[in-house]
């Protein structure tokens, strides 16, 4: 596996994702781990990430996308005892898949905010 992290999208995925029906509503299950203190700004990655919510919700209404869950992992139940939990997890809900393609291709989108406020991430498409 090694120690690769992911903050980008995956070309590869996204090309699987829209071979998906678009008739059903879409979850992205979101699992954060914060960047470290931004040496430019003096910032936390976690701080950094409340801007691009901000900054990002806008973009979420326009097209009726919305956070229907977000909650800090605090306990290991299945799985390794050794292994780190994350930050944060949140599912963000869309009515369609045509709606979560337009939102990440929307002039103006903060991605680049929510790839700074990361140092790793995962994003996992649910249905």
């Amino acid at each position: 596996m090694g120690n690769d992290l992911y903050t980008d999208i995956n070309p590869e995925a996204l090309r699987a994702l829209a071979d998906f029906p678009d008739d059903r509503p879409l979850y992205m299950l979101n699992y954060m781990k914060y960047a470290p203190i931004d040496q430019e700004t003096g910032k936390t990655g976690k701080e950094v990430y409340r801007e691009y919510l901000a900054k990002a919700t806008p973009f979420f209404e326009n097209i009726n996308a919305r956070i229907s869950f977000k909650a800090k992992p605090s306990l290991m139940i299945i799985g390794p005892e050794d292994e780190e939990l994350w930050d944060e997890v949140l599912i963000v809900t869309y009515d369609t898949k045509a709606e979560f393609f337009k939102l990440i291709q929307m002039e103006g989108y903060p991605g680049h905010i929510r790839k700074k406020a990361l140092q790793d991430s995962r994003i996992i498409f649910c249905q």
